[in-house]
């Protein structure tokens, strides 16, 4: 029996189709051919993850309504369990509960994650499932903020996942990074001004 790509997650057979029209489909077949996508946290994706200050969760209702919920906090605020799990703080909100309403019918789910600054994202498919009663699990979770209340964890079990191009990306970068490399400028800029008066001064 032929094992199934992990990329077949998201490469249905309608998507297949397309690819075949357009004219992509052999190069994904010779991808698939050698198992497809990576199913496992690597350390290089581990260390993508607790980068990140800022993550695309989406689901979708039984019926097949989608949703996407953004969720961001300090960098480690995700967490890699394992080799196949991550896990966060999923904290008190607008009370809508649309993504906890959605995985208690439909735990299929998908992470998205972009890195502005250094034009990277990895997209996530697997399964998720909302953890209310796990006091242990929400404390090692919940961000060091001193003001953040979780109401639940939210852990994704990964069956794929794929890094996409850069192109496309526009580069942005994170306010607390642009004022740490203006006060750096800022400084040597005082420090030449001190050196040019101390040579004026000679």
């Amino acid at each position: 029996m032929t094992a199934i790509p992990s990329s077949d997650v998201a490469f249905s057979g309608a998507v297949k189709a397309v690819q075949t029209r357009r004219g992509s489909r052999a190069a994904y077949a010779r991808q698939e051919a050698a198992g497809g996508w990576q199913s496992r946290i690597t350390p290089d994706l581990a260390a993508f993850v607790a980068a990140q200050t800022s993550v695309f969760l989406a689901t979708a209702s039984a019926d097949g309504q989608p949703y996407i919920q953004h969720r961001g906090g300090p960098p480690g605020f995700l967490r890699v369990l394992d080799d196949r799990t991550i896990g966060f703080a999923d904290l008190a909100g607008n009370r809508q509960y649309i993504t906890t309403g959605n995985l208690s019918e439909n735990p299929k789910a998908h992470l998205f994650l972009i890195d502005y600054a250094r034009q990277q994202r990895i997209k996530l498919w697997g399964t998720a499932r909302a953890v209310e009663d796990d006091a242990a699990l929400l404390a090692a979770l919940i961000p060091d903020t001193g003001r953040a209340r979780a109401e639940q964890a939210i852990l994704f079990t990964v069956d794929a996942w794929d890094r996409n191009c850069p192109q496309h990306i526009p580069q942005r970068f994170e306010a607390a990074d642009v004022a740490a490399a203006l006060a750096g400028r800022d400084a040597r800029i005082a420090a030449l001004e001190a050196e040019v008066a101390r040579l004026r001064d000679r």
